[in-house]
């Protein structure tokens, strides 16, 4: 098939989603997926009701299987670009992958998730996901008890030290290229008993495949067997640029995003999105949820437009 009622961009815990409620609904569905989630590098994925653990590669095949079963096609490949198929907010869409396919689209889903953007610092990119994290409520309980560190690397630093606190007493805040606590934010520190450490860290130590300690720009090395790194986050929507769409920064802080109502609407009608690309904290659970409720949305959108179709029809045969 080169047209469906919905293209939903983006194979992840809320695109999936989104497609298994489509597909039940009766809609044709396509899913474009690029291969590339976001927690790959994790063993297991965490807090998600009745598949606490399940490696998120084994997650995303039962979600494809459970999509096919209803109909949903679900096909591996990267959305370069989508447009209107012609003029006025009541035309379709064309969806173009980087292998030169294009496919039609009454509605899109749009959920390509995010980038996490890490700190410039020597071995933290090959330690992400494993003893490097950045969510206590999906990794916390993994390191509970251990030398914790935090590298400060956003506007949510402090909240982040002070959270992590909860799983670990042996807790060390480096300041990095952030600027000291305040006067405030030292007491805070002080009282929950975490040592804070200045300066600028270079590299990350690891043994055996274990992270050992945290290295300063002048040579000191503090032992820590995890370290809590906020990224900053991207959102992947660069192909939405022909549709007017552009991710915004985040009102935290914390990246860019793609705002939208309440539902995942965008503000380009026919257009949906969810999952982290529209709320970059959303965990498994969450994505999945916000890709089933815009899909309830898109159905209702369409069933609307077939009805006028329908009402139009039906007026022309009397």
């Amino acid at each position: 098939m080169d047209s469906y009622d919905v293209v939903v961009i983006g194979g992840g815990a809320a695109g999936l989603s989104g497609a298994l409620m489509l597909a039940r609904a009766r809609r044709s569905v396509l899913v474009i997926d690029g291969g590339e989630p976001r927690n790959a590098p994790a063993a297991g994925v965490h807090g998600l009701l009745g598949l606490e653990g399940t490696p998120p590669a084994e997650l995303l095949e039962r979600g494809r299987a459970e999509a096919r079963r209803y109909g949903a096609h679900v096909v591996t490949g990267e959305v370069t670009d989508a447009r209107r198929e012609g003029h006025g907010d009541d035309t379709g869409f064309e969806v173009t992958t980087a292998d030169g396919r294009t496919v039609r689209a009454r509605r899109l889903l749009v959920a390509t998730g995010l980038t996490d953007e890490l700190p410039d610092v020597a071995g933290l990119r090959e330690r992400w996901g494993r003893d490097v994290l950045h969510c206590p409520y999906c990794h916390g309980w993994e390191v509970r008890d251990q030398a914790i560190g935090v590298l400060a690397s956003g506007p949510m630093a402090m909240h982040q030290v002070l959270l992590i606190r909860q799983w670990s007493e042996d807790v060390t805040f480096f300041t990095h290229t952030n600027p000291e606590p305040s006067e405030e934010e030292a007491e805070r520190l002080a009282a929950r008993g975490i040592r804070v450490v200045t300066g600028e860290v270079a590299a990350l130590e690891v043994k055996e495949d274990r992270l050992t300690g945290v290295r300063l720009a002048d040579g000191m090395v503090v032992d820590r067997e995890a370290l809590v790194v906020g990224p900053r986050m991207a959102a992947r929507a660069g192909f939405l640029t022909g549709l007017g769409l552009r991710p915004a920064e985040h009102p935290a802080g914390i990246g860019v995003y793609l705002a939208t109502e309440a539902g995942g609407r965008t503000e380009v009608p026919g257009v949906w999105a969810a999952g982290n690309v529209i709320d970059p904290a959303a965990q498994v659970g969450a994505s999945a949820a916000a890709g089933a409720a815009s899909a309830a949305q898109i159905n209702a959108d369409l069933v609307a437009e077939d009805t006028r179709l329908a009402v139009t029809a039906y007026r022309a045969a009397r």
